[in-house]
């Protein structure tokens, strides 16, 4: 689906059915320098159960179209205006690493649209190396490889995925390298500079489900414990053996969290 938010073009992945006001909808935000094609799996589930499902590309992500934000607050604000230009008054929210913080934001200052939150990979505060945001400033393609790599367990590293004929760290670094110029130095930045995660968290008031990997490098599911006990009643799911890809390296055990939260 094409859209139009402040002039600009955006995409959302629908998987072709238009949006029914009388249907409950999932939106999933997607992390750093990544797009929709991470959401194939859960995207396909809850439109085949009758969901709205809009698995969107962020401002200068994907097929979208503008640059990307450098703070979460900006990311968070848009969601508004891109639920709106969809006719969609309130959703669930998924979010992975970077779309993960902007989902928590969202649902703390935006409450009235949120209905559930799903925080997948998340951490407050999420600090970024200085090797690896100095090489994604000067767009090397070192910086690719850091997150991909980072971004994997040792298992996933050599196989094993669940889904037959998935490469994890092939398909990861291409869909890395797709991303434009400045992205993902943009994305690490809205990271590392998002520290109001604790104090926003106190102030969410739908359902919230944290999903962690136990061998998560870039977001270290001991990180995620202030804010997760900020966020009144959530829940975490720690997914032993895991790394950062969980929706790659665990897929059946994120989606079957999600359908028990959404």
């Amino acid at each position: 689906m094409q859209l139009t938010v402040n002039g600009k073009q955006v995409y959302a992945a629908t998987a072709n059915r238009p949006i029914d006001q009388d249907r409950p909808s999932v939106l999933f935000v997607h992390g750093a320098a990544m797009d929709h094609t991470v959401w194939v799996l859960p995207k396909r589930y809850f439109v085949r159960k009758g969901y709205n499902v809009l698995a969107v590309d962020l401002p200068g992500h994907g097929r979208s179209d503008g640059t990307a934000f450098t703070s979460v607050e900006a990311s968070a604000d848009w969601l508004c205006e891109f639920l709106d230009a969809a006719g969609v008054e309130r959703t669930a929210v998924v979010g992975h690493s970077m779309g993960s913080l902007i989902a928590l934001d969202f649902a703390a200052r935006h409450g009235d649209r949120v209905r559930s939150a799903v925080l997948i990979g998340s951490a407050v505060p999420m600090a970024v190396a200085d090797k690896l945001m100095n090489a994604a400033a000067e767009h090397k393609h070192s910086a690719f490889e850091m997150v991909n790599t980072w971004g994997h367990s040792k298992r996933a590293q050599v196989g094993g995925n669940p889904n037959p004929g998935i490469w994890m760290t092939g398909s990861g670094i291409r869909l890395l390298e797709a991303s434009p110029p400045g992205t993902l130095h943009a994305d690490l930045q809205a990271c590392q500079s998002y520290t109001a995660g604790v104090e926003r968290a106190a102030s969410i008031s739908c359902p919230v489900l944290f999903i962690l990997g136990s061998e998560d490098l870039m977001t270290p599911p001991f990180v995620a414990r202030d804010v997760a006990a900020a966020v009144p009643g959530s829940r975490t799911l720690l997914l032993p053996g895991s790394g950062h890809a969980l929706m790659t390296e665990r897929p059946d055990e994120v989606l079957d969290a999600l359908i028990e939260t959404v």
